[in-house]
């Protein structure tokens, strides 16, 4: 029950996330160098916090530090794809390749590939909450960035995959913490490179951009740690379809604390979640 409190925290913590990063979409150009300014902010922001709970303590493995490589450029090449997406479709479609990935790729990995029992509860909940996800869907948008939507839908299911592959591995590796903490540093360095290559014209980013940069770094890097916490001892295919419905609700109310009316389908779709972590709890 502690690892399903955490995974709840874990969740909340994502939804706060992506409310500051929407404030950024509006206080930035969208150009491919705010994009990389975003990156490298969120990253260096998250590392003094996961070095504090780190103990301020500093150690590396081989293992450690090359999933971390792995771990930054996907990543980063999410980050950059789904800014492309963005720019040509709408936000419900580019959420459903995103969220589908994130749940879909971890669950069958962990299935596939580690021994993780397919339950009945499991299966209802995955086409629960796909349900969920799809009904959210504009099917009047045009399709012409579908390329860049299925290599988001790729590369954000990834990012669990190297998380299930990361604590799972039998090869010497560092504690969670420190894993985040070394994945921090990683993605900051990787992302300075293209911010210093394009330095002119230099960006000028307003205050509340700078504000929700920081505050997206904190919640989604403290979040991630916690996924990575959970993670060693909840099955992968139990895990992310819980992140998946846990955050169609949480962004919900934080919609409607925020006085953004949620529409009838995003109502159906958070009930319909509420169903399918139920059944994923309730039947073995």
């Amino acid at each position: 029950m502690l690892y399903y409190l955490i995974l709840t925290v874990s969740v909340v913590l994502f939804g706060v996330q992506f409310g500051f990063n929407q404030i950024y979409e509006k206080e930035s150009d969208g150009s491919v160098r705010s994009s990389f300014l975003f990156v490298f902010g969120t990253a260096a922001v998250g590392i003094p916090i996961l070095w504090v709970i780190n103990g301020v303590r500093l150690s590396c493995t081989v293992f450690s530090l090359i999933m971390a490589v792995v771990s930054s450029v996907n990543m980063i090449l999410c980050n950059y794809c789904s800014l492309k997406a963005l720019g040509r479709v709408n936000l419900s479609l580019f959420s459903i390749f995103s969220m589908l990935g994130g749940m879909i790729l971890p669950f069958v990995t962990g299935i596939l590939f580690f021994d993780e029992a397919l339950t009945v509860g499991k299966l209802i909940c995955l086409v629960i909450l796909s349900v969920a996800v799809l009904i959210t869907v504009d099917l009047k948008e045009k399709k012409s960035g579908m390329l860049y939507c299925f290599a988001v839908f790729v590369f954000n299911g990834l990012s669990g995959v190297i998380s299930k592959l990361y604590t799972s591995l039998p090869f010497e590796k560092v504690s969670q913490a420190m894993f985040s903490l070394l994945c921090a540093a990683v993605c900051t360095a990787i992302a300075a490179v293209p911010l210093i290559i394009l330095r002119k014209p230099p960006l000028r980013p307003t205050k509340k951009g700078l504000l929700a940069t920081a505050g997206a770094g904190a919640f989604n890097r403290t979040a991630n740690y916690l996924l990575l916490l959970s993670l060693a001892q909840l099955p992968a295919s139990v895990q992310y379809p819980f992140v998946t419905g846990g955050v169609i609700i949480v962004s919900t109310v934080i919609s409607c604390l925020t006085g953004q009316k949620p529409s009838k389908k995003e109502i159906v779709s958070m009930m319909l979640s509420f169903v399918g972590i139920a059944l994923l709890l309730i039947i073995p």
